[in-house]
């Protein structure tokens, strides 16, 4: 039996996840215009880019001048992404970024190497510093990611029990810091699940934290992103992470072939919300004509479909 939510939020990450796995970088105007197209889309939630290392993600180099030169639509938080203290203390110095404090878990031993340059276990121990570093700073945690949570290509299979591990871990940090639990985050971070396995992860996961948001971070790197979105929607997910156009995905997953790697499509998942009768407060019109200035930008065909055939309403209205 399904439980589909009356409303579902889309995070927006293609300017930031759509960028950075590709060996070119893009002009700032064409990054900035794409950013603002999304502005008017009805998405309140837009991560601009990353304050990481710019010797390994230089395609994330400008991100300080990008939130210089958007223009903020009332209503809409820009955020970005960082994967230590040093990021943390970036973000909040630069210019008027909307700081969304996360909490980052990493089951597999390896993408912790390959992505935050430490194990898994001292990351997970990191996370109690930056609690406390988000305390200090006056914000409370937003969401916790649990990576990898299905299936790494570096180490195969992750046994459920393992992610279950993470998010005990979590409920437990948040009850000795005397912290709201934050949105549960279950990231499939390369392209791993499938419907049933999503079911099971988040019917387990409700039964551990019964009251707790719970969202999802879907790769589409296999083809099932869309099934896997409709899957968690079946189960009362609704949250999730998602890139216009299917741009994007994890420069150090491992993947063969980059443009295999993306991160679920935000304008699809959106079509297929609104097919069910789900609200989402985004007008897919100018998600779609986003979507298609961010194919001329790449200059090579990306992974929508929505964006190249439109939705259906103007074939409903015309019968």
């Amino acid at each position: 039996m399904s439980d589909f939510p009356k409303f579902v939020e889309f995070r927006e990450e293609g300017p930031r996840e759509g960028f950075q796995i590709e060996k070119k970088i893009y002009p700032i105007e064409d990054r900035i215009e794409l950013i603002d197209m999304l502005s008017e889309t009805g998405l309140k939630r837009i991560q601009v880019g990353s304050f990481v290392s710019p010797k390994y993600v230089p395609q994330m180099a400008d991100t300080g001048e990008l939130f210089q030169r958007i223009k903020r639509k009332p209503g809409v938080n820009y955020t970005s992404l960082w994967l230590n203290d040093k990021g943390f203390r970036k973000a909040l110095t630069a210019h008027e970024v909307d700081i969304d404090p996360r909490l980052l878990f990493y089951p597999s031993e390896s993408f912790a190497q390959a992505n935050n340059n430490c194990s898994s276990l001292e990351m997970r121990e990191k996370q109690r510093e930056w609690v406390r570093l988000y305390k200090e700073e006056g914000y409370t945690v937003d969401a916790a990611y649990v990576m990898t949570a299905f299936g790494c290509n570096f180490e195969g299979p992750m046994p459920q029990e393992r992610i279950l591990d993470d998010f005990r871990f979590i409920l437990q940090l948040c009850e000795e810091e005397q912290i709201p639990v934050p949105i549960l985050v279950v990231a499939d971070t390369m392209g791993w699940g499938n419907p049933e396995a999503v079911k099971r992860m988040i019917g387990a996961l409700r039964e551990l934290a019964p009251d707790a948001r719970i969202g999802m971070h879907i790769h589409d790197t296999r083809g099932l992103g869309i099934a896997n979105v409709y899957a968690a929607l079946s189960m009362g997910v609704d949250m999730f992470e998602s890139s216009v156009a299917g741009l994007g995905g994890c420069p150090f997953a491992g993947h063969g072939h980059a443009r295999a790697a993306g991160n679920v499509c935000t304008e699809d998942a959106v079509f297929l919300c609104h097919e069910l009768g789900i609200e989402t407060g985004i007008d897919l019109d100018k998600l779609i004509a986003a979507a298609v200035k961010a194919e001329d930008i790449i200059d090579a065909p990306l992974m929508g479909r929505v964006m190249h055939t439109g939705g259906l309403d103007k074939y409903r209205k015309a019968s």
